[in-house]
């Protein structure tokens, strides 16, 4: 059941992607997790789980991420995002949507999603 799964918060956000993952911490424990650099830093904070940094969304991170799914390196993408606030690498994000999209790996967008993405079968499926 070993999924490799990208966690990733814009900064509003970042505490509702560690009170999620904590509710979580026992399925996210039995995966690998990665993320961008401050997503990273809150979940293992708050859950003490390792959570492995593949960069700082805003200084390329997003682009990383968006890399590794075309590669199939990464199976599912939560990404908490804050809608209400501009941010400068706009492009950089929706890059990493889009190519979730193209590549038709699941993604949330927020914590109600991210919780039904979690409680379907799909999440003890083997990875192919």
């Amino acid at each position: 059941m070993d999924k490799t799964i990208a966690l990733v918060a814009h900064d509003n956000q970042k505490v509702n992607m560690a009170e999620w993952a904590n509710k979580h911490k026992k399925q996210l424990s039995m995966h690998n997790l990665v993320g961008t650099g401050g997503t990273c830093k809150t979940v293992e904070s708050v859950t003490g789980i390792k959570v492995q940094a593949l960069g700082h969304g805003p200084d390329g991170g997003d682009i990383v991420l968006a890399n590794e799914v075309l590669q199939g390196n990464i199976d599912v993408l939560i990404f908490f995002i804050d809608a209400r606030t501009p941010h400068g690498h706009e492009h950089d994000i929706q890059t990493l949507v889009r190519i979730c999209v193209l590549k038709d790996g699941p993604i949330a967008l927020n914590k109600r999603s991210a919780e039904l993405m979690f409680s379907s079968e799909m999440m003890k499926e083997e990875v192919k």
